[in-house]
C-alpha cells in the first residue's frame, strides 16, 4: 500500500489488567471519530445546491448546474467501490482524514477562485473530484466498523453512527446563513463549510485508531466472545486487491443479490426525495414554505427509523439483516401509495414522515449486510459494491430517468416505478435471505 497510507502495524498484546479498560475507553473515542469524520464530509458534499440560486442569478439554467451537479453522484458512486478497495488494505484513520482534507480543499478552492464558477466545465469537473474524495468516507468507517465492535452489536452502532449524515447534513444550511452573514458573499456558502471540514478532520485524526491490533488489543471477535459463523483466523490477515475481488467479492451470491436491490432501495429514495418539492407544488398545491418543512420532516424522520431499525436487526433477528430490510420495503410500499393518493397537506406531511423513517433504514441495513458477508479485510470493497449499485444504478436513475417518466406519464407513472423498485428490493432481499437460510453465507474458502 501507498507508504504513508499503509495498515498500522500489530503492537505486542497489553497486561491482561489493562485490555478491558482500554478497550472500552478506545471504542467510545474511535466510535466519536468515525461519527464525526463521516459528519463532516457532509459538510462538503452537496454546498453546491445551496450556491445553486446565485449561479443561476448569474445566468445559468438549471439544466446546465444540474449537469455539473451529476458529477458528485457519478465519481461518488464509483470512488466508493475502487477507493473502497483502496481502504481495506490502508490505515482508517489516515485514510479518513485525508479524503475529508481533499474534499474540503476542493470546495474551498471553488469558493474563492473566481475561475471556478467561470464556466460549467470547470464546475462539473471540481464537483467530480469532491465526489471522488467523498467516496473516501464510506469505507474506512467500516473498516473501523467491523474491528471495533462485533457481528451481534453491529446493527445497534451502525445506526447510530449513520445518524452522522442526517447530522452533517442538516448543519449545512446554518453554516452557510452564518458564512454568509460574516463574509457578505454568496460565495462563503462554499468555502465557509470548507474551513469547518478542515477542523473536523483534524477532530477526527486525533480520535481515530486503525484496529485493535495496532493499539497491543486483542481482536473483537475474541474480546466479546462473539464470532460469525464462518470466522477463522486468516481473516485477521491483510489481503491483495485481487484476494478480495476474486474471492470474496464476485464470486459472493449473496453481496450481488443485496447490490442490485440497493439500488431499487436508492431509487425509491432519491424519487421520492429530490422530486417531493416539485410534486408537492405541482401535484398537490403545496406552498414552498409547506414543501420546505415536508422536506425537512422527511430527512429528520430517518433517525429513529435508522436506530430502530439497527435495535431490531442485532436484538430481535440476532444480526440477520434481511428480515428487517424486508419488513421496513412492504412498509415504504404503503407509504408510496398514501402519499401517491392523500390530498390534504396533513395526509401527504404525514406520508412523506413516515416514508423517511423507513427508507434509511434498509439504506443502513444493505450496508451493514454487505460488512456481514465478508471477512473484515474486504468491508471496504463489499459495502463499496453495494454503493456503487446504489448511486449509479439508483440515484442517477431517479434524477434522469424520473424526470422523462414524469413528463411522458405524469406523475402517475412516476409512482407505478416507485412502486415496482419497491417489490423488486423485497424479491432480492428475500433472495439472499433464502440463501442464507440455506447455509450459502456467500463465503468462499
Amino acid at each position: 500500500m501507498i507508504g504513508f497510507l499503509k495498515p498500522a502495524a500489530h503492537k505486542e498484546l497489553l497486561p491482561e489488567n489493562k485490555i478491558d479498560p482500554t478497550y472500552k475507553r478506545l471504542r467510545l473515542q474511535v466510535f466519536l471519530g468515525i461519527f464525526l469524520g463521516y459528519a463532516g464530509y457532509y459538510l462538503v458534499r452537496k454546498v453546491f445546491s445551496l450556491a445553486m440560486p446565485d449561479l443561476v442569478e448569474l445566468g445559468y439554467t438549471k439544466t446546465e448546474l444540474g449537469f455539473a451537479l451529476s458529477g458528485v453522484s457519478v465519481a461518488y458512486g464509483l470512488s466508493k467501490f475502487i477507493m473502497g478497495n483502496v481502504s481495506d488494505r490502508s490505515n482508517a484513520r489516515r485514510f479518513l482524514t485525508f479524503g475529508l482534507v481533499l474534499s474540503a480543499i476542493t470546495m474551498i478552492a471553488m469558493g474563492l477562485l473566481p475561475v471556478a464558477t467561470s464556466s460549467i466545465a470547470i464546475m462539473f469537473v471540481l464537483l467530480l473530484l469532491n465526489g471522488w474524495f467523498q467516496g473516501m468516507g464510506w469505507p474506512p468507517c467500516g473498516r473501523v466498523m467491523v474491528h471495533w465492535f462485533s457481528i451481534r452489536e453491529r446493527g445497534t452502532k451502525m445506526s447510530i453512527w449513520n445518524v452522522a449524515h442526517n447530522v452533517g447534513g442538516g448543519i449545512i444550511g446554518p453554516l452557510a446563513i452564518l458564512g454568509v452573514a460574516i463574509f457578505a458573499d454568496w460565495q462563503s456558502k462554499l468555502y465557509f463549510p470548507g474551513f469547518v471540514a478542515l477542523g473536523v478532520a483534524f477532530i477526527a485524526w486525533l480520535l481515530i485508531r486503525d484496529t485493535p491490533q495496532s493499539c497491543g488489543l486483542p481482536n473483537i471477535e475474541k474480546f466479546k466472545n462473539d464470532y460469525p459463523d464462518n470466522y477463522s483466523e486468516k481473516y485477521e490477515e491483510e489481503m491483495t486487491a485481487k484476494e478480495i475481488f476474486m474471492k470474496y467479492i464476485l464470486k459472493n451470491r449473496l453481496l450481488w443479490s443485496i447490490a442490485f436491490a440497493n439500488a431499487f432501495v436508492y431509487l425509491v429514495r432519491y424519487g421520492v426525495l429530490d422530486w417531493a418539492p416539485l410534486y408537492l407544488e405541482e401535484a398537490k398545491g403545496f406552498s414552498i414554505k409547506e414543501t420546505g418543512w415536508a422536506y425537512f420532516a422527511y430527512e429528520w424522520a430517518g433517525i429513529p427509523g435508522t436506530i430502530l431499525c439497527g435495535y431490531l436487526s442485532d436484538k430481535v433477528f440476532k444480526g440477520k439483516r434481511a428480515p428487517v430490510s424486508i419488513i421496513y420495503m412492504i412498509l415504504v410500499f404503503v407509504s408510496v401509495i398514501m402519499y401517491w393518493f392523500s390530498q390534504s397537506i396533513v395526509m401527504n406531511s404525514i406520508a412523506l414522515i413516515c416514508i423517511g423513517f423507513l427508507i434509511y433504514g434498509p439504506v443502513m441495513l444493505i450496508g451493514v449486510h454487505a460488512l456481514d458477508l465478508v471477512p473484515k479485510k474486504a468491508a471496504g470493497t463489499a459495502a463499496g459494491l453495494t454503493g456503487l449499485f446504489g448511486y449509479l444504478g439508483g440515484a442517477l436513475f431517479a434524477n434522469i430517468a424520473m424526470g422523462a417518466v414524469v413528463d411522458t406519464w405524469g406523475w402517475n407513472g412516476g409512482f407505478i416505478v416507485l412502486l415496482g423498485a419497491c417489490i423488486a428490493s423485497i424479491i432480492l432481499i428475500g433472495i439472499s435471505w433464502i440463501q442464507e437460510k440455506n447455509g450459502h453465507n456467500g463465503l468462499h474458502h
